[in-house]
């Protein structure tokens, strides 16, 4: 076997820092295998013995062995590849129960950006930052150290990324336990007089036009954090839970949801800088002045999708439990602090499943998921508690810790209407339920526990889980209902077909998961490049 390692030219980095790698080669492979672009010209030769044939004719000779050549080679010509090790950061500091006392002596380096630097007459505080955790490494410095004239000369200021080397010994003050004592630091990259996040509070609304900077405040460094463990936690509750996880398409024919609001995927558009230059007449048409949408890539419209509940229904039918989780998109022209163009979603499926089984699986979740942030990211909920959302953290563990209740609608209704509370949006049966209805409901009539509603009418935009329709004619009427094209289902339909099941799944919107457990009210702040209409910077 062998592979071929060459640098490659790419936008995302400077030429000719990258590497390709080729994949390895079965000895009996005859022709060339268009896995990668060749990085000489082809030969009539396998691609295995053009990229190692010398090796090849020694094995195959018996000469050598695998490993002296491999030796003999690295000898002459490189040198192996290091071995990959995780850094020390912050939080592995800073983070144990000790808060880093038992790390007091031991010499370490520290790679990060400065939050502040306050020089006195004979020491200089430096508060750097890796993202690592909400705490910063208190760094002392004093003339002696090797550097310290970047600092003097005024090279490192609020935003630059160093790289600190020195000894942990325990703080004088009283934010935190240690400090890092400096013997040297390196300027890697040094920030510009204009760097727009300093020590003063600016509004969320100006960090979302700084969206590439935004993740070093304290605020949108925690949301990231909790976010990834949320993503974490939903992995691992699935897959404790006997799930297998499902890539469902971006692209897609289909509607899932009938909403008809669904951003069109077309070549028939120049891409890229031609795109805004190329005039509406060089759109392909028929005789009839429409859209011929048989020259196009997929010579039928294609959309981005708005759910993968559909490709998640086919694989539950042969593997029984799935999951589906990624981005999702909606062209719905809504300017709201709920609303996304693009977000992400969470979406099971349950083979031989009702209605219960999807509430208790749906239950099981959210509180896995809560009590998991709740143990693993104590420091930025503390944050969320404090600055965020005053009384977070009782309010999520009383959703892990305390049984859900369940109610059908007509009850909720019920509730509502003789509520002694007077609501923006009137009650009455058949309206769709708004925030302040949810409210009532989990801190009011049931006194702050989590509350199921079931047995919705069909009306509204409704997210949530349901029992799916196994039966076919029930089905056919449902689409002819919405007035989809029955075409483009044949196979969602055909699987009622072969072996149908009772089945049920739910739909979770991750990002209002994210709002749900750090407190945030702008959606757009649940997200690292939030997609809104008028809206795709970064």
């Amino acid at each position: 076997m062998a592979a071929a390692f060459a640098p490659s030219t790419t936008l995302r980095l400077r030429p000719y820092s990258t590497l390709r790698c080729l994949s390895f080669y079965p000895k009996n492979l005859t022709k060339p295998y268009p896995v990668f672009p060749p990085l000489i010209r082809r030969s009539p030769i396998s691609p295995r013995r053009l990229f190692s044939s010398v090796i090849s004719g020694a094995l195959h000779s018996g000469e050598r062995t695998k490993s002296e050549l491999a030796e003999k080679q690295m000898g002459e010509m490189g040198s192996k590849v290091g071995e990959f090790r995780k850094k020390l950061k912050i939080v592995d500091v800073k983070g144990g129960p000790n808060e880093g006392l038992d790390r007091v002596g031991q010499m370490i380096v520290v790679a990060g950006w400065v939050r502040t630097l306050r020089a006195q007459s004979s020491v200089t505080f430096i508060e750097v930052n890796d993202g690592s955790c909400l705490s910063n490494m208190q760094c002392v410095m004093t003339s002696d150290a090797e550097g310290y004239d970047q600092v003097k000369s005024g090279l490192i200021t609020t935003g630059a990324s160093i790289w600190i080397q020195g000894n942990v010994v325990p703080s004088q003050g009283s934010k935190q336990k240690v400090e890092l004592k400096v013997n040297k630091i390196v300027l890697v990259g040094k920030s510009d007089p204009s760097y727009p996040i300093q020590k003063k509070r600016v509004s969320r609304e100006f960090l979302r036009t700084k969206a590439h900077l935004r993740p070093r405040t304290n605020t949108f460094g925690a949301v990231a954090r909790v976010r990834n463990a949320l993503a974490y936690a939903t992995h691992k509750f699935f897959q404790e839970n006997g799930f297998i996880w499902i890539s469902s398409p971006i692209i897609t024919a289909s509607d899932c949801e009938g909403a008809g609001e669904q951003f069109c995927v077309t070549t028939l558009i120049p891409s890229s800088r031609e795109a805004a230059e190329s005039p509406v007449d060089a759109i392909p048409k028929t005789k009839d002045g429409l859209i011929d949408w048989s020259q196009d890539f997929f010579e039928k419209p294609a959309f981005l999708t708005v759910s993968g509940q559909l490709n998640a229904e086919t694989y539950a039918t042969a593997l029984s439990n799935v999951y589906t989780f990624g981005p999702t998109f909606r062209a719905e022209n809504s300017n709201t602090s709920r609303h996304l163009a693009e977000f992400w979603m969470i979406e099971p499926e349950l083979a031989f499943a009702d209605l219960k089984d999807d509430m208790a699986c749906a239950t099981a979740y959210l509180q896995y998921v809560v009590r998991y942030i709740l143990d693993n990211c104590k420091e930025d909920m503390d944050f969320f508690n404090t600055w965020i959302e005053k009384g977070i953290i009782d309010r999520l563990s009383t959703v892990a810790e305390r049984d859900f209740v369940q109610l059908s609608y007509t009850d909720a209704i019920e509730l509502l209407i003789k509520a002694k509370k007077k609501f923006e949006f009137p009650v009455k049966w058949g309206c769709d339920l708004q925030s302040e209805h949810e409210r009532y409901l989990t801190e009011e009539a049931f006194g702050g526990c989590p509350v199921i509603v079931s047995d919705y009418p069909k009306i509204g935009e409704l997210i949530g889980g349901s029992q799916r329709e196994e039966r076919l004619e029930y089905l056919e009427g449902r689409l002819d209902e919405l007035k989809l094209n029955r075409d483009s289902y044949w196979w969602y339909l055909d699987l009622r077909h072969y072996g149908s099941v009772p089945h049920a799944g739910f739909g979770l919107g991750f990002e209002r998961l994210v709002q749900f457990a750090t407190g945030v009210e702008n959606i757009r702040d649940a997200i690292p490049f939030p997609r809104t209409p008028g809206s795709v910077e970064f």
